[in-house]
């Protein structure tokens, strides 16, 4: 099975491209949060994906999912975890960050998740009913770039701690509200300035 591939661009279509590898040429589908970020890329240029491989009996022919990083695959194969959304429709969906879409499952934001190509009302509620309370890596991982120097555990942990423990907020709850608080706030450096923002934003 493949999983990476690295080598030359040969030719660019609108969803996909081909790369030659080895001698070999591999066609490789890809979503539009890659398309954005190889668009300045042209032929000849070396470019590396990891690879999705998708192939079933309803679907023999093999087909190639591309992406920039591990993050991007592990995101697109809990996608198509849900109900309705296979690997095709799932790499369609991807047209904006992943970091935002599960932003949006974890708010139970049914307009955000419809403005994904192909996804409507019905498939936004499945997303919301099967992912949310399961995506928190992919938000924390963005946090984690805004503010590389510290370590999120310190900063995050004692105020889930003290929303869970000491006020009886549900775990799930809590981490919601620290995520949308750091993600409109990412200057927020201290546990303190982080509790008192998340009840400003949200009181109890």
């Amino acid at each position: 099975m493949i999983g990476y591939i690295e080598g030359n661009i040969l030719q660019k279509n609108d969803d996909r491209i081909l790369i030659l590898a080895n001698q070999i040429g591999y066609e490789v589908l890809l979503p539009t949060i890659v398309l954005e970020s190889l668009k300045e890329r042209e032929v000849g240029d070396t470019v590396s994906l990891f690879i999705y491989f998708h192939q079933t009996e309803k679907q023999p022919k093999p087909v190639l999912i591309g992406f920039n990083t591990d993050e991007e695959k592990e995101f697109f194969q809990r996608l198509i975890t849900v109900e309705d959304i296979g690997p095709m429709k799932a790499a369609k969906a991807l047209t904006v960050p992943v970091h935002d879409i599960a932003c949006a499952v974890e708010a139970n934001d049914l307009d955000k998740l419809q403005e994904l190509k192909g996804i409507g009302k019905r498939t936004a509620q499945k997303m919301i009913a099967s992912l949310a309370g399961k995506l928190d890596k992919f938000i924390i991982s963005e946090m984690a770039t805004v503010r590389p120097k510290l370590k999120q555990d310190e900063l995050i942990q004692p105020v889930l701690d003290i929303l869970v423990e000491q006020l009886g907020i549900k775990p799930l709850d809590a981490k919601r509200r620290v995520t949308e608080t750091l993600l409109l706030n990412p200057s927020i450096l201290t546990p303190e300035a982080l509790l008192d923002e998340v009840f400003r934003a949200r009181p109890k």
